[in-house]
């Protein structure tokens, strides 16, 4: 392999690796807030049912991923790399702060900067340099299929986890604190099924990036994900959750509306329908927002409207709608620098 192909899938990991920071220690989020699990137990069971996930829940979100670009072959090296680090940088500096951004923006971001940049520095163009997209049926194609299903997942996470909460509630008013014990059992449940599901989403992103580079540097002969970048992904989003996780996990957890086992039912098994169904039509979502999301719902659900924390919803806002812009910007100057090199 050439060096610059090394250091690019080198930033598809990192990027898993940060994405685990974000999005994979929202699997465990609730769980943890509700001390249904304990913080170990908690990230190993994200852990299996992350690598699960990234193996065994096919690669439709990876080849829409896969999709975005479509510059020259000769480029995509440093087109895709530079793309990966605008959204790691991106990543990082959200994280730091305990925000729950979208790795998925980021991703999205960076990518569509650095190649627009590169058609406009090539001068070939730099929208030609795009797959716009849209659907086709209820796959997602392009920038505009994946934003789509960017918007509309964090409002199905809400309403999900706001008819949930409601259903359960009105089911249970006869029921005793006894009660609290089989739902935090409950939890974990949702729990695995929510980082099952991160796992066939998420690291498909990384996964989709990878197999782009194969392909464009003929290491590959079709648009396929290797075994080993499945594991090597799944390895990285496990690891981010261990490493740096907490503090999203505080944000999601406490910040925002304070949870009860019941609640965090709720939203972990709203949080993976739509989580899950999203992968399985190969739609590229962001845990942190649905998840997110369905928290709010539980505090609608509630009836508690003033008991959520709008400050935490508000700058968590502000952080997803700037990731675009800022990993694309970034993603511009450091393909600057990469051409220059």
């Amino acid at each position: 392999m050439e060096v610059g192909l090394i250091i690019a899938i080198g930033l598809a990991v990192a990027f898993a690796l940060t994405n685990g920071f974000h999005d994979a220690s929202n699997a465990i989020a609730t769980l943890v807030a509700t001390r249904g699990a304990t913080p170990g137990q908690a990230v190993a069971l994200s852990a299996v049912f992350n690598m699960a996930g990234a193996i065994l829940l096919g690669t439709a979100v990876a080849d829409t991923i896969g999709g975005i670009v479509t510059v020259s072959d000769d480029q995509m090296v440093a087109v895709v790399g530079s793309g990966l680090a605008g959204a790691v940088i991106w990543n990082l500096l959200t994280w730091w702060r305990g925000l729950p951004s979208s790795s998925g923006h980021a991703l999205v971001g960076g990518l569509v900067g650095a190649a627009i940049a590169d058609g406009v520095l090539s001068g070939t163009g730099g929208l030609d340099a795009v797959n716009w997209g849209g659907f086709d049926g209820w796959r997602p194609t392009g920038v505009i299929g994946v934003l789509i299903a960017l918007l509309v997942s964090p409002v199905l996470g809400f309403l999900g986890a706001f008819f949930l909460l409601r259903l359960l509630r009105w089911s249970s008013r006869r029921w005793t604190r006894r009660w609290d014990t089989p739902t935090k059992r409950g939890g974990w449940v949702t729990a695995a099924g929510l980082s099952f599901s991160h796992g066939g989403n998420d690291a498909q992103k990384a996964m989709g990036v990878i197999a782009v580079l194969l392909l464009a540097t003929g290491e590959t002969s079709e648009l396929t994900v290797p075994l080993w970048a499945k594991i090597v992904t799944g390895v990285a989003l496990t690891l981010g959750t261990a490493l740096g996780g907490w503090r999203i996990v505080k944000t999601i957890g406490q910040r925002i509306f304070g949870l009860t086992p019941i609640d965090s039912f709720s939203s972990q098994t709203s949080s993976t329908a739509v989580i899950l169904s999203a992968s399985l039509v190969g739609a590229p979502v962001s845990t942190t927002q649905v998840v997110a999301s369905s928290v709010v719902g539980i505090g609608a659900g509630r009836r508690r409207w003033r008991h959520v924390r709008w400050e935490i919803v508000r700058d968590m806002g502000l952080a997803w709608i700037t990731t675009l812009p800022a990993a694309a910007i970034l993603a511009v100057v450091i393909l600057i620098g990469w051409r220059a090199i």
